[in-house]
């Protein structure tokens, strides 16, 4: 078991103080912080081979360029990917999921049907609507129950012959619910249809393999994975890639190009028009590294502690109420205390040094559903401690008592 004590010390932006108390971050859904790795990894690539990659003769330019390959395979690898070149970088997740949604403007006709969850943050909702809005095909969506979970004999009964796609998030951003998305999956092919996983949430808690889930698509952010932010990844199938055409046009992406015809690259460069985030395609690597360091097991075991034990304490607040109650969930607690509004509650914890997520966390239909404003989001990562949950458990006590 890794000593998350030493571990916390790797991220020096823990280390200080915000409003005169010691700063406890709980907005690790939002984004990850940094370990010094990271940090330092940033710095060494403009002090050392900052240069413009796959294009220049000269050194800087190949070591670059191999820095990022480099980079591109460890990420196959981790994702258990069977080629690179299924691996595109991106700007996020959202990126990610428009540069899918827009390929399938081209494979779906009137008629057809896309199924997204109950439970997806905007990015994962509004592309596919803009799909449907451009080619005819109908939006359908897989219900869930009051404990945050989907309800799969629904999933079953939408399932067709007219269903093209399917898009669901691995967990949910707003209520933590671990979707059971290798089912899923499988239920899907059964009718021929398409699977995107929105990974965004998933990728700093788990280690997701592409082949054994038999998804065609996965996509996943950076800034969520201890990386830098604008950097993110895409995995797709080989043969789903090819069958879509470029989300975008420019240099890098293209084989030839005359005024009469251009003819594109081969993956995965013709989904990589423009000079990319280069620092932070190959720094996300380094932050890949650092949580395969730590292993994936070792942090599932300590954010499931802080989960259980964050669990009990707030429950222990009378009328605080956690919405997203599934059995299967990651280290995320969002919650209400009744009459009171989140972001009152929210502001008075950040007086006291707590950062936490106030709103409905780009997922409004979900709020919708509970029919409530939004929540109190505490989503905590394996370099949080017990310690900060009983500051936390504190604030709320006393913002209750402030605003009752």
């Amino acid at each position: 078991m890794s000593d998350f004590s030493k571990i916390r010390e790797d991220f020096p932006i823990l280390n200080q103080t915000v409003n005169g108390k010691p700063l406890v971050y709980f907005d690790n859904g939002a984004t990850a912080q940094k370990p010094q790795v990271v940090i330092d990894a940033i710095a060494k690539y403009y002090q050392e081979i900052n240069a413009n990659i796959h294009r220049g003769v000269h050194t800087l330019s190949q070591l670059a360029t191999d820095a990022y390959e480099a980079s591109r395979q460890k990420i196959q690898h981790h994702l258990n990917a069977e080629f690179a070149h299924e691996i595109l970088f991106t700007s996020g997740t959202t990126q990610s999921v428009n540069l899918v949604a827009h390929g399938f403007t081209s494979l779906v006709k009137p008629g057809d049907e896309i199924l997204v969850s109950a439970m997806e943050h905007h990015s994962n909702i509004v592309p596919w609507q803009m799909l449907c809005e451009k080619t005819g095909a109908a939006l359908k969506v897989i219900p869930m129950d009051e404990n945050g979970a989907l309800i799969q004999s629904e999933y079953e009964k939408l399932l067709s012959e007219k269903t093209k796609l399917v898009t669901v998030n691995h967990i949910s951003n707003a209520l933590g619910t671990i979707n059971p998305i290798a089912e899923m999956i499988a239920k899907a092919h059964q009718f021929g249809a398409a699977v995107f996983i929105d990974g965004a949430q998933a990728a700093p808690h788990l280690k997701p393999d592409v082949q054994a889930l038999d998804c065609d698509f996965y996509a996943f952010s950076g800034h969520k994975v201890c990386g830098p932010t604008g950097t993110g990844i895409l995995y797709g199938k080989e043969q789903w890639l090819n069958r879509l055409p470029p989300y975008m046009g420019g240099g890098e992406m293209i084989k030839e190009v005359t005024f009469e015809k251009t003819t594109y690259a081969d993956l995965p460069h013709k989904f990589e028009a423009g000079t990319p985030n280069i620092a932070g395609g190959i720094v996300l690597g380094t932050a890949i590294d650092y949580l395969n360091g730590i292993g994936f097991e070792n942090i599932q075991k300590q954010e499931k502690m802080l989960l259980e034990y964050g669990t009990q304490k707030l429950l222990g607040i009378e009328g605080l109420k956690i919405y997203g109650t599934s059995a299967q969930k990651t280290s995320v607690i969002s919650f209400n205390i009744a009459g009171i509004h989140p972001y009152d509650i929210g502001a008075i914890l950040d007086k006291m040094g707590i950062a936490v997520r106030t709103g409905h966390h780009c997922a409004q239909p979900v709020m919708q559903f509970f029919d409530i404003p939004g929540t109190v989001r505490a989503s905590f990562s394996f370099y949080n401690t017990t310690e900060e949950i009983d500051r936390l458990v504190e604030g709320v006590k006393k913002a209750k008592t402030m605003l009752s």
